[in-house]
């Protein structure tokens, strides 16, 4: 008893302040860890914006092979008899 009342008086706050503090100190430091690696975390917010980007690239990509690929279905089409 008498060693946690010369911890006590050499921190200046009673065992319980400083249990309650670290507590504290504890799950803050949780709930940190969870927004930055959890499920719906700023990682996870930067790969789908990067994800996001590739996609809108391919939809580019596939708008122009689209326009491609119809220009030579009407001219072939137009090459074909009419019946």
């Amino acid at each position: 008893m008498e060693t946690i009342e010369k911890a006590e008086a050499l921190a200046g706050l009673s065992l319980k302040t400083l249990l309650v503090t670290a507590i504290g100190i504890l799950l803050f430091g949780i709930y940190v860890g969870i927004l930055i690696y959890g499920e719906n975390s700023l990682t996870v917010l930067h790969q789908l914006k990067v994800k996001k980007q590739g996609l809108f690239q391919e939809e580019k990509a596939l708008k122009v092979e689209n326009q491609r690929l119809q220009k030579e279905f009407f001219e072939l089409k137009q090459l074909e008899p009419k019946e």
